[in-house]
């Protein structure tokens, strides 16, 4: 299924049904009084996040969202029946806008909370509303209301707790493949990742955390260049990031300009990247000579940041990562049950 992440959909609330106008007549009663009833009011529409969606695609060729009408009242005082609300499942992490004045209107960041975007019209009243003591024969009713309508924009950012991010080719499918049962492409060429992906790390019998991969990052990718920028939206609810980096054939000082670049990019699509914990992962250990290896690791000594050195081809400081992550993000309280 293609990744489609935006979307713009027209909703609208079904119209309130409208009163009846009637009088009472029976064999025995020719001129009874009014029993005309009220119409129904207009279903409304919810919007509900599931975790059983990860993309927009289903709106692709939809783009109108119609919530049924209510009925109109009828005789012998009968109601008309409401409509039926529409509820528009849609994948968690979507963040819902005014297409119009790109107002916020929701966050659909937990399974458990729904939101009304457009509400039914109100029902008409039929004439046994207007009877009165010195009008008892009402030919007045009511049309119902107009239900709402607004054009809403809809984004999903999604939800993750650790967020993968460093040059095309760094490993970074490699590593989620390696630490989750999920199962990106992996090639030996740039931009093989197209789209996010989200691995699920089960660290225990009944603990997990969500790990998302975004396609690689070049220079210049926040004025759009490349495919990085457009899925930087993806890492933003994350609580730590992990910048894997390829040491092979590479230098201390060439790893260092590397990550200066991917910081650069970071800060230029929004600051606040840059406040998340970040974690350097030097990726690819397999391939250097043991005295490279314990040089590089000398040379990073210097600075204080966190780095790990591993293989997602032996698997060498996996599970030892994999550690780390879980016990940072248990003191954050990001870590889901099952």
């Amino acid at each position: 299924m293609k990744f489609i992440d935006e979307t713009v959909i027209t909703v609208r609330a079904g119209n309130g049904g409208s009163g009846c106008l009637s009088f009472r007549r029976e064999k025995y009663i020719p001129f009874g009084g009014p029993d005309g009833g009220d119409g129904g009011d207009g279903g409304s529409i919810i919007i509900k996040g599931t975790d059983n969606l990860n993309t927009l695609a289903d709106f692709k060729n939809k783009s109108l969202f119609k919530a049924e009408n209510g009925k109109s009242g009828g005789s012998k005082n009968k109601h008309g029946r409401n409509g039926d609300d529409l509820v528009i499942n849609l994948p968690l992490g979507c963040v819902i806008y005014d297409n119009e004045t790109d107002e916020e209107l929701f966050d659909l960041d937990d399974e458990s909370k729904t939101f009304t975007i457009v509400k039914g019209g109100e029902h008409g009243y039929g004439n046994v509303r207007f009877k009165t003591s010195t009008n008892r024969a009402p030919r007045k009713k009511t049309n119902g209301k107009e239900g709402e309508c607004r054009e809403i924009k809809i984004i999903l950012k999604v939800l993750a707790d650790v967020g993968l991010v460093g040059l095309p080719n760094a490993g970074k499918s490699s590593f989620l493949q390696a630490v989750s049962m999920a199962r990106p492409k992996v090639a030996d060429y740039e931009f093989t990742t197209l789209t996010p992906n989200l691995g699920v790390v089960l660290y225990s019998d009944y603990e997990k955390f969500v790990v998302a991969d975004i396609p690689g990052i070049i220079e210049g990718a926040s004025k759009g260049v490349g495919l990085g920028i457009r899925f930087l939206k993806h890492i933003s609810r994350t609580k730590m990031l992990l910048n894997i980096i390829d040491c092979a054939s590479k230098s201390y000082e060439d790893i260092t300009k590397e990550m200066d670049k991917i910081k650069i990019e970071l800060n230029s699509y929004d600051e606040s990247l840059l406040k998340k914990d970040k974690w350097i992962v030097i990726n690819k250990i397999d391939l250097l000579e043991k005295k490279d290896l314990e040089d590089l690791k000398k040379s990073f000594d210097k600075i204080k940041l966190n780095v790990y050195f591993i293989s997602t081809i032996n698997k060498t400081g996996i599970k030892e990562l994999t550690n780390e992550i879980y016990e940072f993000l248990k003191y954050e309280n990001r870590i889901k049950e099952i």
